[in-house]
């Protein structure tokens, strides 16, 4: 895979159109691996030809595009396509990547194959969910509402800020997992999830502000399957798998052996971890009974007296991949960006109808429906739904 910012142009745009398109099948053929419980070979051939790192670098490069190229494409003038489906491909290639990374690093063995590249995917998850963190004023993700959008850039860039949203959820689901290999972790990347990043007071604004989650009209909406879904009130004390993936964090980073023995519970780690205790009601703790240690742990911390802060590893290894594509590509972003608009985001309408035929086979409907993350729910009674709405094809139901 193409792993250097300026490598997204012509000539070798079409070998990286074939890896996205290689990815895609890849995300769908992992998810059918797990559903139908075939022992993911999907995962085992990624650790097995050392392709875990090579993701990890193909996501914070196309990462650092988001940030530094596509705003660039925005506000240029003179850019105007008539089709955005070049763009919207790179724009979509970091949720390609994430959501594979979420599928296959539910086993261990994938997060030990990232070897050092694991500090630079902890270092991926923390900048996604301090997004989170800071948009929880927001109520989740913004509305379609098209009248805001009067051009296909425009309409690009509220995609993208829809995507964004969804990539930072599964982020969190991959630092659940890397969490789960704290006892494998090196001391360099637990110091960056402990001391310098602080992931734990992090998880607690996450429970606190709970982004995945708001109130609409009277009723609770959980985001779900890629779309705001409300809750029966029967089920509003079920634990969301969100809000599970936080607790599971929480209580890997401050219950295990490796993890207590380096976090340091200054006065205002405490202050913050103490907020826990307002979250775990008995209902909660008949869902996941190992969070009584945890309880247990935060009533001993009540008492404990604070620690002063520790000094951080004198010899610590650091994140290499995004400083690296920073410091190649400093001072080159609005050149870039101008070279992409010539060469690679203008294509001819021969070359779309082709690109069109390529992604009709990749996409196969029998396959699409297969990697549903879930059957449909009823707009009004939260039920599985069999029926469409014929008119915006959009809203299911259960009855007529």
């Amino acid at each position: 895979m193409c792993t250097q910012i300026h490598t997204h142009t012509h000539p070798l745009w079409s070998r990286w159109n074939q890896q996205h398109e290689n990815l895609e099948k890849l995300n769908m053929q992992a998810i059918l691996d797990a559903t139908a419980s075939q022992g993911e070979p999907i995962q085992v051939l990624l650790v097995t030809h050392g392709k875990i790192p090579v993701l990890v670098e193909e996501l914070i490069a196309v990462e650092m595009w988001k940030q530094k190229v596509f705003p660039v494409l925005c506000r240029l003038e003179d850019f105007k396509p008539l089709n955005t489906f070049p763009i919207y491909m790179v724009v979509h290639h970091e949720a390609s990547i994430i959501n594979l990374l979420e599928t296959v690093f539910f086993h261990k063995e994938v997060c030990e194959s990232a070897e050092d590249t694991v500090l630079d995917l902890v270092d991926y998850c923390h900048r996604k969910l301090t997004l989170l963190v800071a948009r929880s004023g927001d109520s989740g993700p913004p509305e379609d509402d098209e009248s805001r959008y009067s051009t296909p850039m425009q309409e690009l860039q509220k995609q993208a800020e829809l995507m964004e949203f969804e990539i930072a959820l599964k982020a969190l689901s991959v630092l659940r997992y890397i969490t789960d290999c704290v006892d494998s972790l090196s001391l360099s990347t637990l110091s960056r999830m402990l001391s310098t990043h602080n992931l734990p007071c992090l998880l607690v604004e996450l429970l606190e502000h709970s982004p995945w989650s708001r109130r609409e009209g009277g009723k609770l909406q959980q985001f779900e399957g890629s779309r705001w879904q409300t809750v029966a009130p029967s089920e509003q004390q079920k634990l969301s798998k969100l809000d599970g993936q936080v607790w599971i964090a929480l209580y890997n980073l401050l219950l295990s052996p490796e993890t207590r023995a380096r976090y340091c519970l200054t006065s205002f780690a405490k202050g913050q971890l103490l907020k826990l205790r307002a979250f775990l009601t008995d209902t909660l703790l008949d869902q996941l009974p190992n969070l009584a240690d945890l309880q247990s742990f935060l009533t001993q911390l009540a008492l404990a007296e604070p620690q002063p802060p520790k000094k951080d590893l004198i010899l610590e290894q650091i994140p290499e991949i995004w400083e690296r594509l920073e410091r190649e590509n400093r001072g080159k972003w609005q050149a870039i960006a101008k070279y992409q608009l010539r060469h690679v985001f203008s294509p001819s309408e021969q070359d779309l109808r082709l690109q069109a035929r390529r992604w009709a086979e990749t996409y196969r409907l029998d396959v699409l429906e297969a990697v549903a993350p879930e059957r449909p729910r009823c707009a009004y009674c939260s039920a599985e739904a069999s029926k469409r709405c014929s008119r915006c094809q959009n809203e299911w139901y259960c009855c007529r």
